[in-house]
């Protein structure tokens, strides 16, 4: 233990100027900042909070930090503050200026580079102080170390005061980074309004994803602020329970294994449920992974193998039967698995899939050890994690016997598309487009106001079934899911694939009203539970009908809720006395209407579906969708009264 926290010592000392690796400069950063952020929405906004968190994290990882402290102040700037060892404040020789002023002002200039300060580091950009300090119109940063604090602060990313000490004689086991900044309205056009509740679903998965790791979020807006702190000792272990909170469990404890190999850090929780279905989130340095990898093949081909040698030395199974599947040992399993990289390599859609092939190993072997240890010491969680994918692969068996029936009944294979759908006519499917449209009565519109190049309509009537609450068989036996899949032409389930995806669009269009966001309520449950690469990959999206037409003279309008009704009412003249239709469905509209108000390309709002907050989405659909009442209304009484526009 000494030898330990005398190492830990020598590494606080060496963390000076030299380690602080220069790339290149900030130039571009102003001129093309999605480059650097991905957008300039709501969505670029929050990852200039991440990236200074995710240099606290860091010092975390390195042993040097155990608290970060994030502040919404009351005009929406962002403070973030650590306790780690403070940025190095000597100076850097390649740049002539101090550390602390090389690392706001040059991009790609940090501990991370290099490999000096840092042997694992979050995040996935890794830009980083400077860019943040680029996109705001001030920053200013407070430095703690060595018994002194430093002080340095900017603007537009440029050196306003240059760095001074402000207070000496500290205590020495005070340190840490504070950093302030307000994001630059110009170029955060389209909000610079922080959203607390997606700050505080990260801020609780960051801690979640590094145990012992105390992050407090508060939010000084209101006129009560709010504060919250996270800390989970057991880490992914209690993400696990959080994310099965409203579930039933095969067994009380989730399994936990931790390893080491070759310089690679392997965590997995997991715990079964009576679930139909599979949840697992896989991260990469607290990177959300969407889209999977090395390590979740490793683990997934692991827990395969241990599921099956166990079943077959127990006897369990019959000599003549097959091997359970992937899909029959993952039924009802929620997981997390979690690796630190030293250098991770990422690739996919949305660079978001690990691609090390040592990742998948480490991942294999360290998962693969434990698992069959636990197995053989708890021979009872062993035999019901047996008993659920037996169960599981009689439904599949069945499954594969209902689609096959279906098949031969309809005359349709697979590859054949559903006769309600109008398809559009160009093969491309980067620029094709697929409507789900609710009703007949709009689907022919739609069909009629459609550009039938890019655009395809598919007419579903009432709503489809909750997948929630089914079996596979009962899911292939609806006709609406079947079609569903077979337009998309991807496959489901286990066997998706989003490279022969035939739309890159694919557009839930339904009414403004109640049933219609039911049906827009099941059909993304269906999406989330057996096509999730399509959100993975940004194809998912909820087209805006408008909620009403003003009509006055020859001017027509088109409004989107109650509130902007009575501005526009009240900015009229008085006559000719205005007309105003109210849409309650799309069905109401004519083909011109539909096209013009939400399909046109040039004038329509589509909401992409965003997976990064897959947590909540899993806990949402789980609640509204599942078995459990009283957790629906608890939800339902929580949320109410955030209700618009609602049709009794």
């Amino acid at each position: 233990m000494a030898e330990e926290q005398e190492s830990k010592k020598e590494r606080a000392r060496e963390y000076d100027a030299s380690q602080i690796q220069v790339l290149e400069g900030l130039e571009a950063v102003r001129k093309r900042p999605g480059m650097y952020i991905g957008s300039t929405s709501s969505q670029g906004l929050h990852h200039l909070v991440w990236e200074i968190v995710d240099n606290g994290i860091d010092e975390a990882l390195a042993g040097f930090a155990d608290h970060i402290n994030v502040t919404v102040e009351k005009d929406n700037s962002i403070t973030v503050m650590d306790n780690g060892r403070g940025i190095p404040v000597d100076t850097q020789k390649k740049t002539g200026k101090s550390a602390l002023e090389t690392v706001f002002t040059i991009l790609h200039a940090g501990g991370k580079f290099g490999g000096g300060g840092y042997k694992v580091s979050g995040g996935l950009h890794g830009v980083g102080a400077s860019v943040v300090n680029a996109l705001s119109s001030e920053l200013d940063v407070k430095v703690v170390r060595d018994g002194k604090r430093y002080y340095m602060d900017f603007a537009y990313g440029r050196v306003k005061t240059g760095m001074k000490v402000i207070d000496t004689d500290l205590p020495d086991n005070v340190h840490g980074t504070t950093v302030h900044f307000l994001p630059d309205p110009d170029i955060f056009r389209e909000t610079t309004v922080f959203d607390i509740k997606t700050l505080t679903t990260r801020v609780r998965e960051l801690a979640f994803l590094n145990k012992g790791l105390r992050i407090t979020i508060t939010d000084q807006r209101p006129e009560e602020p709010t504060k919250e702190s996270f800390m989970y000792e057991g880490g992914i272990k209690h993400y696990v329970e959080y994310l099965n909170k409203n579930k039933d469990v095969l067994f009380e404890e989730p399994i936990y294994v931790e390893g080491e190999e070759k310089g690679i850090t392997v965590e997995v929780a997991m715990q079964y449920t009576d679930d139909f279905h599979s949840n697992l989130l896989t991260f990469t340095n607290n990177i959300h992974t969407y889209e999977g990898g090395t390590h979740e093949e490793g683990f997934k081909r692991a827990l395969t193998r241990i599921v099956n040698d166990y079943a077959r030395k127990n006897n369990l199974m019959k000599d003549n039967e097959p091997n359970l599947s992937g899909e029959d040992v993952r039924e009802g399993l929620t997981a997390v698995v979690s690796v630190k990289h030293p250098d991770p390599q990422f690739e996919g859609q949305t660079k978001t899939k690990l691609g090390n092939s040592d990742a998948r190993t480490a991942t294999d072997h360290l998962f693969s050890e434990h698992f069959m240890k636990f197995m053989m010491e708890n021979p009872t969680i062993a035999r019901k994690v047996v008993d659920k994918g037996l169960l599981a692969s009689k439904a599949r068996v069945a499954a594969k016997r209902a689609r096959e029936v279906t098949r031969k009944k309809s005359g349709l294979e697979i590859s054949n598309l559903p006769g309600k759908l109008a398809d559009n006519t160009s093969k491309d499917p980067a620029i094709s487009e697929l409507f789900i449209v609710e009703g007949d009565s709009a689907g022919g519109s739609a069909k009629q106001g459609r550009s039938r190049l890019t655009q395809a309509i598919l007419p579903i009537r009432g709503k489809i079934l909750n997948v929630e609450k089914a079996t596979m068989d009962k899911i292939l036996a609806n006709e609406e899911i079947r079609s569903l899949f077979t337009a998309m032409g991807t496959g489901f389930g286990d066997d998706f694939d989003v490279s022969k995806v035939n739309y890159h669009k694919l557009i839930i269009m339904t009414d403004a009203d109640v049933d219609g966001a039911h049906i827009r309520t099941l059909l993304l449950t269906l999406i989330y539970r057996y096509m999730r690469p399509l959100l993975n990959a940004g194809f998912v999206y909820i087209a805006q009908p408008p909620l009403y037409q003003v009509r006055q003279g020859k001017m027509r309008r088109y409004i989107d809720s109650d509130e902007e009704l009575d501005n526009i009412m009240g900015q009229l003249p008085p006559s000719p006395k205005p007309v105003i239709q109210r849409y309650k469905g799309l069905g109401e509209m004519d083909a011109s209407q539909l096209w013009e108000t939400t399909m046109d390309p040039e004038k329509r709002r589509l909401l992409r579906v965003d997976p990064s907050d897959a947590a909540e989405a899993n806990e949402v659909f789980t609640t509204l969708m599942g078995d459990k009442v009283e957790p629906r209304r608890d939800f339902i009484e929580q949320n109410a009264k955030y209700v618009e526009n609602l049709d009794v």
